[in-house]
């Protein structure tokens, strides 16, 4: 797929609300929920996440420190409530660079701090 298609199906996942896909989470991102952790208590972050985009088909995984690991839609509306004001405008700055890494075949991980 090209990046326009990439981008555009994750526009649809992560800005419209569009579904995303259980099967491609459990194919692609289960088995790097362990490496996603240890990432997350290396670099001392509060929450990672990361997406995966297959023939339009979305998933998302995002794990707060707690050890806490949401799937799909849920780690999209967890990220909304971690990102009150700021998930939209995020997301679209986000999402260019994420389908140029997917494009790549690489994973876009992106852990956070939080400042208190």
């Amino acid at each position: 797929m090209s990046i326009k298609q990439i981008r555009a199906a994750l526009e649809q996942a992560l800005l419209h609300d569009g579904a995303m896909n259980n099967d491609l989470y459990s194919n692609v991102l289960k088995d790097f929920t362990d490496e996603l952790q240890q990432s997350m208590i290396e670099d001392n972050d509060e929450y990672i996440f990361t997406v995966v985009e297959e023939n339009k088909a979305v998933a998302m995984v995002l794990i707060e420190r707690s050890g806490q690991i949401y799937i799909n839609e849920q780690a999209r509306a967890r990220l909304q409530e971690l990102w009150p004001a700021a998930y939209e405008s995020n997301m679209k700055q986000f999402i260019p660079f994420f389908a140029q890494q997917l494009n790549q075949g690489q994973l876009p991980i992106n852990g956070f701090k939080v400042v208190k």
